[in-house]
């Protein structure tokens, strides 16, 4: 059976993982700042969403297949790298098209009119959590280690998903939290375009990382 103790250790190991700045709260923090709450919490479930499926893919053993199989991963991880580098490259364009007075470019890939619902932040939030094959390294690594001897792999799995899951909308609610402090500066164009180029550089170079094995 599994312990607080053992419990409380996975929690640490996931918390500084959630902690860790990454791709995850560049995406959650240049949404929410932008004004749009509900897509922001859309990112924020659909991102917890993929991390509860890579924690029943760990407990089924299909990310043990992912990681043993070298071609599977790296058609994954190809797969992973052109959507950040095309999503990243997506907001960079939109900065310049606005920038130039294209007509057209005045609002940004997430704005109300291109998708700027709960339904369009959760598939963005899904697909980019579930394409980072390190997702799966880290669970295949990880999750076994916290799992009884004889129990449930499925039920545990998902009880240590939901503990990331758990710690992970509590870090959101704080980012999400601190962006709306600062919405008021970010209605300035000027400023939501530099916004967008740091988001999207960063998420563009989260996949140029990911393409060359860093």
């Amino acid at each position: 059976m599994i312990t607080l103790e053992s419990l409380g250790a996975f929690a640490l190991i996931v918390g500084l993982l959630t902690l860790t700045p990454g791709l995850d709260t560049a995406l959650i923090l240049r949404t929410a700042a932008l004004g749009h709450r509900r897509r922001a919490w859309g990112v924020v479930c659909g991102i917890q969403c993929g991390t509860l499926a890579w924690g029943v893919f760990a407990s089924l053993g299909v990310s043990a297949v992912l990681t043993a199989s070298h071609l599977a991963y790296e058609i994954l991880r190809w797969a992973g790298a052109a959507y950040l580098v095309w999503m990243g490259g997506r907001m960079l364009w939109a900065t310049r098209r606005r920038a130039a007075g294209t007509p057209g470019g005045t609002g940004s890939p997430e704005s109300p009119v291109a998708g700027g619902s709960l339904a369009g932040g959760w598939r963005q939030g899904f697909v980019t959590n579930l394409l980072n094959p390190k997702m799966g390294a880290f669970y295949v690594a990880v999750l076994p280690q916290f799992i009884p001897a004889g129990a449930s792999h499925l039920a545990y799995g998902v009880l240590l998903a939901g503990v990331h899951v758990l710690l992970a909308v509590v870090w959101s609610c704080a980012l999400i939290g601190f962006a709306r402090v600062l919405r008021d500066q970010l209605r300035r164009e000027s400023a939501r375009r530099l916004l967008d180029r740091v988001t999207g550089t960063v998420i563009a170079a989260f996949g140029v990382r990911l393409a060359l094995g860093d």
